[in-house]
């Protein structure tokens, strides 16, 4: 079940970003042929696909450990690549698919060395978790940063450095993954008829509240951000950046590293370095217009 999890999650959420685009593309022509209408089962298509994969997301996070899934997501970029250049017929060069190969491999390495079981299981242990001083101090720090970043330094630099639209974006991914987590381990006890069920209720309505303004706010920095920077250099640091604080957060919160050997440790390191280099191949290099035959030819002319 997990591993089915593991692989089926980025899969649907590729497919999110390759349909999302095609009906964009057909969207575009119906307005350029000034057409009224648009095809009603595209958009139904693109909804589903969308709301597969976030249920996908939450199923994947309440069930297996947030340091495997939050790396694994990656998976969605070239399976969406791969897509698109079905759908869309998008050219995919060979840094690119050496990326998609690059992703999937070190994805495979991320799934073995992964901790094997979970270290929050309960509303109980996840209510002692986050009173933990380690933690509420973390977050403290992050909400100082987060205030510090979009009052002060955003307005006058968000538009000329990637990196702080990148930190805002990320710095959030602190809340929103552990609220997710948090959310149906929660879940788990509302319709039960104890005490501790108005507990988790509490707790699961403040989770939802700290999920959705962390979620509004996220969207609104990352359109900011493509409206100014290169969609393929962003996708490609956020990944990274987002991922190591989503980790960070989580290792302060789940302690899911306690269970790591030393062997694995390094293996997931291995496994998220290579993954990471996989998608700045396919993000950043996506544009240069070259292959096999034309580095031959080059090689020729050399010669």
């Amino acid at each position: 079940m997990q591993m089915m999890l593991h692989i089926s999650i980025p899969t649907s959420n590729g497919k999110e970003v390759a349909l999302s685009e095609q009906s964009l593309a057909k969207f575009n022509s119906v307005l350029m042929l000034e057409e009224s209408y648009v095809i009603a089962s595209d958009i139904l298509v693109i909804l589903l696909t969308v709301a597969l994969g976030q249920i996908g997301n939450f199923l994947a996070y309440t069930a297996v450990p947030t340091v495997l899934v939050t790396p694994l997501g990656a998976l969605g970029v070239p399976f969406g690549s791969i897509l698109a250049s079905y759908l869309l017929k998008e050219k995919l060069n060979i840094l690119g698919k050496l990326g998609c190969l690059l992703s999937c491999a070190g994805s495979v390495v991320l799934i073995i060395h992964s901790p094997k079981s979970e270290s929050v299981t309960t509303q109980a242990e996840l209510e002692e978790k986050l009173t933990n001083p380690v933690f509420v101090g973390y977050l403290c720090i992050v909400l100082l940063m987060l205030l510090l970043l979009i009052f002060w330094i955003a307005p006058a630099h968000g538009p000329t450095n990637i990196m702080v639209y990148i930190s805002i974006c990320s710095l959030l991914g602190s809340f929103t993954v552990p609220s997710t987590k948090g959310i149906g381990l929660a879940a788990q006890d509302i319709f039960h008829n104890n005490p501790s069920s108005q507990r988790a209720l509490c707790l699961c309505l403040v989770l939802l509240a700290v999920l959705g303004c962390s979620i509004i706010v996220q969207f609104r920095y990352i359109n900011k951000a493509l409206e100014c920077f290169d969609s393929s250099v962003f996708g490609a640091i956020y990944y990274v950046v987002f991922t190591t604080l989503v980790l960070l957060a989580s290792a302060i919160l789940f302690r899911e590293w306690s269970n790591v050997g030393l062997v694995d440790f390094l293996g997931m390191a291995c496994g998220f370095t290579t993954v990471s280099v996989g998608i700045v191949l396919i993000q950043v290099f996506k544009e240069f217009n070259f292959n096999l035959g034309e580095m031959n030819k080059s090689n020729m002319k050399t010669d």
